[in-house]
């Protein structure tokens, strides 16, 4: 593409009001990432990152920039977003602020000058130390990095007090950081020999994100416009900072993370088709993995994965790491894997048992080692889950049954009678001791005497597959709905309970106490609107699905979702005050995973090669094209509603059994070829699915039954959820902790 034409970036382009004063962040794919505010730096937890972050260590506070002696009032502005820039507009001044792909350098563009151009580089620390030629070289915030600053046409630069000073016609500055002012210095100058490359490289890797990869057009323009900014910032996220990987948030979280990074991964790569940097991620994680039997933690692999730091204090991640490691099998059709990390699934499972398993087939764990992990100074859990929370008894049936599926692939038949036997142990275990009869819902936990603990928390939703009682699982929904789903997202405890914390951010008391104690996660969202769409309330689970949309597009973030936020808004607020991470991988992994697997309904299963298609389109949305990567094959899929909704997919470079799953219709199977189009007619009263071949002419034809049971089942789920309303707020005097 040449750099004047028009890029599907440029259509993304937001305008932020001075009033917004939005976060806007970009990474450069490796280790570094930049944040800014529109406007002015001045979020209470943020701003402290203002500027250039490398690898957790603070380079620069960010900049001011200078038309003569005057200083440029960002406040004044008029700022733009796009996914590869920021530019902000000082009347006739136009500034840009470019990164570029795994490179440690910042372009700052400064045009329509008529007097010489400033820059002035923030941090106490920061001070000019040497030179370079026409190169300057500064201090950084942390130790052993240091910084080269050159106009951008090289061209000699003066510094007056703290400003380094160029000629109107340089346009602008680099600003490239090393270990040494050397290496500073050189990587300024190749980057200033090649830069209108590297700029296209950039703009083409999200171009083909965006085109190739998670291609989606509607006429519907603020949920295609959405899809298309959740990538981008969820593809931020994806880095090489110790190899390929995941950053589980920015700020604070610019490393890897187990348990973020294999909750992301479906949402973050495999509905992307980005299957060799998931693979890369599970070969990664799988090196570091315990393998040292007399430890307790033999089998783990890390829950943090840090430049400095290396921990396994988690129970959550190894159960999602083999189920993750499953799901890129089915989604790539990648069996080599299954050879290579096999031993590391049977040290996985064999630790879980020879050191966490109890008598009923439990996997134990210590207080913070689920993802309700806040403590407090005296390491005492404000949320304790001890010592068998629903979630991860979930994750270990699931871990046992990935297990029993590579295990048959490698004909270890020993292995899969042992998990499948203790993955049934469980389940049968589960149905009796989480349930009663005085709650509509899942005990959270069982504590160390083996009672179960009712508090109403969002970690049940997880759990359904343990019990075959649909009327309960209805039933679970909409009190969990309703009690922990407000319009922004789901709270991590129930309104009702007395260590409910409204608010994340308050005098009132620390902000752990509240992290899992009634602070919303944005994430949580994904497993919730999950959970209504397969009891057939899809229609309930898009209010929410658009709820985030509009705040990716509105609020925090440019183009992204937060970690957590505020059970209830402020007084006078009609909307939650967003808090924590300014963006957090799994929330927006968990809000593209759903559209892809749940609302689309697509879910690929390559081991047995088989697809389901169990489209679950809202109402209100009239048309779609997409295209899904599978395996080596790429599906481009088509919907269109009038009176009769028509779903099309063309199959290329892949051949399987499609599963066709339109309730209350039986489930219809066809073997598709490449070249193939599986074209799915529906009415109130009639489905019809046919598969046609390049010239359109049809090879075969099913007209599926109308089930009765279905409709009578769906029905049965639709009563029990008819009117299901969003959690509302309490009177601040119904909750103690702010009395």
């Amino acid at each position: 593409m040449n750099m004047k034409e028009k890029s599907i970036l440029d259509e993304m382009k937001t305008f932020v009001a001075s009033e917004d004063n939005r976060s806007i962040s970009f990474t450069n794919k490796e280790a570094a990432f930049y944040f800014t505010q529109s406007h002015l730096n001045n979020h209470p937890e943020h701003a402290y990152f203002a500027g250039l972050n490398i690898a957790k260590c603070r380079i620069f506070q960010g900049y001011h920039l200078y038309h003569g002696s005057s200083k440029l009032d960002n406040q004044q502005s008029k700022v733009c977003v796009y996914p590869y820039k920021m530019v902000r507009e000082h009347e006739a001044l136009t500034e840009e602020l470019w990164m570029l792909d795994y490179k440690n350098v910042l372009e700052v563009s400064l045009t329509g000058a008529e007097q010489q151009i400033g820059l002035e580089l923030l941090g106490d620390n920061v001070k000019a130390i040497g030179q370079e030629g026409d190169i300057l070289v500064f201090s950084a915030l942390t130790e052993g990095w240091v910084i080269a600053v050159g106009s951008k046409r090289l061209q000699p630069v003066a510094m007056e007090g703290q400003i380094i000073y160029a000629d109107a016609k340089d346009e602008g500055f680099y600003i490239a950081v090393g270990k040494t002012a050397a290496e500073a210095a050189a990587l300024l100058r190749d980057t200033r020999d090649q830069v209108d490359r590297l700029k296209m490289e950039r703009i083409e890797r999200m171009e083909n994100l965006l085109l190739h990869n998670t291609n989606m057009s509607s006429s519907d323009e603020t949920l295609e416009l959405a899809h298309r900014w959740m990538n981008i910032t969820m593809d931020q996220l994806v880095t090489r900072q110790q190899g390929d990987g995941i950053y589980a948030g920015l700020p604070w979280f610019n490393e890897y993370w187990g348990r973020d990074q294999f909750i992301s991964m479906p949402g973050a790569v495999l509905v992307s088709g980005q299957f060799e940097t998931a693979r890369n991620i599970l070969l990664s994680f799988a090196k570091f993995q315990n393998t040292d039997k007399d430890s307790k933690f033999f089998g783990r692999v890390p829950n943090i994965l840090a430049p400095e730091n290396i921990d396994y204090h988690t129970t959550d991640g190894t159960p999602r790491f083999i189920i993750q490691l499953q799901d890129y099998v089915k989604y790539s059709g990648d069996t080599e894997i299954i050879r290579e990390l096999y031993p590391a699934v049977i040290n996985s499972i064999q630790g879980s048992i020879d050191h966490w398993m109890d008598e009923k087939g439990y996997l134990m764990h210590a207080d913070n080692e689920t993802w309700m992990d806040a403590r407090d100074s005296e390491l005492r859990s404000y949320s304790p889950r001890d010592t068998r929370a629903n979630d991860i008894q979930a994750l270990w049936y699931h871990q046992l049954l990935a297990g029993v599926y590579f295990a048959e692939y490698m004909n270890d038949e020993d292995h899969a009678k042992q998990w499948r036997n203790i993955a049934k142990q469980l389940k049968d275990n589960f149905e009796k001791d989480y349930r009663d009869d005085a709650h509509p819902y899942l005990a959270d936990r069982l504590d160390k005497e083996g009672k179960p603990e009712f508090s109403l928390r969002p970690n049940q939703l997880f759990a359904f597959d343990m019990f075959d009682d649909e009327a309960f699982a209805c039933q679970a929904i909409r009190t969990a709905w309703e009690e922990l789903v407000y319009p922004w997202g789901v709270a991590s405890l129930d309104r009702n309970h007395p260590l409910f914390h409204p608010f994340h951010l308050t005098h009132h008391y620390h902000k752990d106490a509240a992290y899992h104690n009634g602070a919303v996660w944005i994430w949580l969202n994904g497993i919730a609107m999950q959970r209504m769409i397969e009891a057939g309330e899809e229609e309930v689970a898009y209010q929410l699905f658009k709820n985030m949309n509009w705040m990716a597009l509105n609020k925090g973030v440019v183009g992204g979702l937060c970690e957590n936020m505020d059970a209830y808004p402020l007084e006078g607020e009609d909307w939650a005050k967003l808090t924590g991470a300014y963006l957090q991988a799994w929330s927006n992994a968990e809000h593209l995973r759903v559209w892809y697997q749940y609302f689309l309904g697509v879910r690929p299963d390559l081991i047995n090669n088989t697809l389901t298609l169990a489209p679950r389109i809202p109402g209100e949305i009239k048309d779609l094209d997409y295209r899904i990567k599978v395996g080596n094959g790429l599906i481009t899929a088509s919907y269109h509603a009038d009176s009769v909704k028509e779903y099309r997919y063309q199959f290329k470079d892949i051949s399987l059994t499609a599963t066709v799953d339109v309730s209350p219709f039986e489930i219809v199977e066809m073997e598709v070829v490449s070249g193939s189009e599986l074209v799915i007619t529906q009415t109130d009263r009639s489905l019809t699915v046919s598969l046609r071949d390049g010239q359109n002419e049809a090879i075969k034809e099913i007209e599926a039954a109308w089930l009765q049971a279905r409709a009578d089942q769906r029905e049965r789920n639709h009563q029990i959820l008819k009117g299901v309303s969003f959690a509302e707020p309490l009177d601040l005097k119904h909750h103690p902790v702010v009395n």
